[in-house]
C-alpha cells in the first residue's frame, strides 16, 4: 500500500519524528475490502482500522526503516534505494517501474496484517 512519495532533499534533511511519513501514517485510515470475484465488480469492506503507532515496538521498527532510507539517500544517493529494504516500510518506484525514477513509501504486507487481521475474528462471526 503506497503511503506517500519520497523527496529525497526532504528525508535526507527531516528526523522521522518530523517527517511527511509519519504524519501520513497517524491520520491514514485503512479500508481493507474481499473482492468477491476476479473481475473486481464489488466488495465487501472486511474492516477500517488506522495504523496503531502506540506500540513502541511497532513504532520503533518503522523509524528504523525511515532511518535506513534516509541514511542510504545520504551515504549512497537516492538511486541507492531498492524495494529490498524495510521490515514494515519500504522504498519501491512508484508507478510502472522499468526505468521509473520517482520513489514512494509503501506498507509492506507484513505491517498492513498486523492492523487489518486483528479484525478477523470479527468477520468470521460475521459469515456464520
Amino acid at each position: 500500500m503506497a503511503v506517500t512519495m519520497i523527496d529525497a532533499y526532504n528525508v535526507e534533511r527531516t528526523e522521522f519524528e518530523n517527517s511527511h511519513l509519519l504524519a501520513k501514517l497517524k491520520k491514514a485510515v485503512i479500508a481493507a475490502r474481499i473482492w468477491t470475484g476476479q473481475e473486481d465488480q464489488s466488495s465487501i469492506l472486511h474492516s477500517v482500522t488506522t495504523f496503531d503507532l502506540d506500540v513502541p515496538q511497532i513504532y520503533d521498527q518503522v523509524k528504523a526503516d525511515y532511518d535506513l532510507v534516509r541514511n542510504a539517500i545520504r551515504n549512497q544517493g537516492f538511486e541507492s534505494l531498492t524495494g529490498k529494504m524495510g521490515v514494515y516500510i519500504q522504498p519501491r518506484t512508484k508507478g510502472p517501474g522499468h526505468g521509473s525514477v520517482s520513489r514512494a513509501f509503501y506498507a509492506r504486507t507484513e505491517f498492513l496484517k498486523k492492523f487489518i487481521f486483528s479484525k478477523l475474528g470479527s468477520l468470521r462471526a460475521w459469515r456464520k
